[in-house]
């Protein structure tokens, strides 16, 4: 029940974990400075990392313990969404290469497409070639990366790294000498290298962390011994490696995880809201946060007006729509030039529209000189979008109803909740696409309380309308 925490969710997190019975490891020292009691230094079975783009959370390690974390980290909001990843981390494949590009291949995996760095293979790569490759770096759904690969086969963890390939006196850091002091030897046909969090860990964790990559070498040479040359067999999986998951926090999942970091430490309205949407912010919020032990709370009392004049946006900036979709992906939708940023959170952005096709849902042409306004609120569970021609005559509104926004800088950001209300130029009011709603939620994409909250917001903006 060993779990390894980074990034800027781990104080919640870490407190999240400690009261679901799980043992937090290798914790980093301003978690230390936080929590009473000691960290220990041993082999982490599941890690959960900040996301590159801090929007959520990747899980990665042991089945039965990554599936328990996972579980839990989804109930933190019911606009917290999950997805199992396709080509996990760790899993070994026999794949194709379809495309060279200038600093690496991509490889065809079947599971998925993967990237190669040409530094992490030893030979010469080209389009068609069929080679063996392992997942080193997954990727998460709603961003535009590949997981990353190499042809070295390896177990690879915090504390120590095991290749396929080497023996046991290949030289590393540490070297043999930390194999006698541990009185444990890596796997026949394996090398070790102790990893810099090694330093730390008594020689019994240590062990234990070697023990534990052995089984995990021992399950892929009988994955791979025997296994079919690549040429013969790709795409095919040979090795299901860890479990990853990826977790995407929406707003009210951030304001929950206030919660649970302002029980072990000082945090401002909206600490996670802030930091995921600057980097530049984070030093910001941590200033604030030092300077004040008795700060306001709530999601009510969230700064948004003070956050927009600092970091954005700001009028005559732009801001795109990014529009997620409940399986994962991320789409956006253009960007339009910020008109208003009121201090209620309310941001209103016009695009100019291009000829042809027409309009979703109102089976109106697009024009040449169409423009379209967007008023994106922070926190409200839908915003419009109204069709004007030329002349400024109204073609018609478009109501998106998604999870709560969140207006970074450069980005208003949802997870797109599949249900609309569109109103007619004619004034017509009515309610569209519930069917791919109900296909979600028996897809596992849309949680049940997270459908009945659409269809209650559907219902009130229909109402609204007419």
């Amino acid at each position: 029940m060993t779990v390894r925490v980074r990034g800027i969710y781990a104080t919640a997190l870490t407190q999240l974990l400690q009261d679901a019975g799980h043992e937090v490891v290798q914790a980093s020292g301003p978690i230390e400075d936080r929590f009473d009691g000691e960290f220990a230094d041993e082999r982490a079975a599941v890690t959960v990392t900040t996301t590159g783009d801090q929007q959520g959370v990747g899980v990665v390690g042991d089945s039965d313990i990554a599936d328990t974390i996972t579980d839990r980290l989804t109930a933190v909001g019911r606009d917290t969404l999950h997805w199992t990843d396709p080509t996990p981390e760790g899993a070994i494949y026999a794949g194709t290469v379809t495309e060279t590009l200038g600093s690496g291949a991509v490889v065809d995996l079947g599971d998925g497409e993967g990237f190669l760095p040409y530094s992490s293979s030893d030979e010469r790569v080209e389009t068609d070639d069929a080679l063996r490759v392992q997942v080193v770096e997954a990727s998460a759904p709603w961003t535009d990366g590949r997981p990353v690969l190499d042809t070295t086969v390896a177990v690879r963890g915090s504390l120590l790294t095991l290749v396929r390939g080497g023996t046991a006196s290949t030289p590393a850091t540490g070297g043999p000498a930390m194999l006698d002091l541990i009185a444990a030897d890596p796997r026949e046909g394996w090398s070790v290298s102790w990893e810099s969090a090694s330093d730390d860990a008594s020689f019994d964790a240590l062990a234990e962390a070697l023990d534990a990559a052995n089984d995990r070498g021992t399950a892929i040479d009988d994955a791979l011994d025997g296994a079919d040359d690549p040429a013969d067999c790709a795409p095919a999986c040979h090795d299901e490696g860890l479990a990853t998951a990826w977790l995407w926090f929406g707003r009210e999942s951030r304001f929950a995880l206030d919660e649970a970091r302002r029980a072990v430490t000082a945090t401002m309205p909206g600490h996670h809201r802030v930091k995921a949407g600057d980097r530049a912010a984070s030093a910001a919020v941590d200033y604030v946060e030092a300077l004040c032990d008795d700060l306001e709370t709530g999601e009510t009392d969230f700064p948004f007006a003070v956050t927009a004049r600092q970091f954005g946006p700001q009028v005559g900036g732009s801001l795109s729509l990014g529009h997620g979709k409940p399986d994962g992906r991320l789409i956006t939708l253009g960007s339009g030039e910020v008109q208003s940023v009121d201090d209620d959170g309310t941001v209103t952005i016009e695009r100019e529209m291009h000829a042809g096709g027409s309009y979703d849902g109102l089976g109106v042409p697009k024009e040449a000189g169409d423009i379209a306004e967007t008023k994106v609120k922070e926190g409200r569970w839908w915003y419009p979008t109204v069709y004007r021609d030329s002349d400024g005559e109204k073609k018609g509104t478009y109501v998106n109803v998604c999870t709560p926004v969140e207006i970074f800088p450069d980005t208003a950001r949802y997870v797109d909740l599949h249900v609309d209300v569109v109103k007619h130029a004619d004034g017509t009011v009515e309610r569209v696409d519930d069917d791919e709603l109900d296909a979600a939620v028996e897809q596992g994409h849309i949680s049940e309380p997270l459908a009945e909250r659409t269809r209650s917001v559907a219902a009130a903006v229909k109402s609204a309308l007419e």
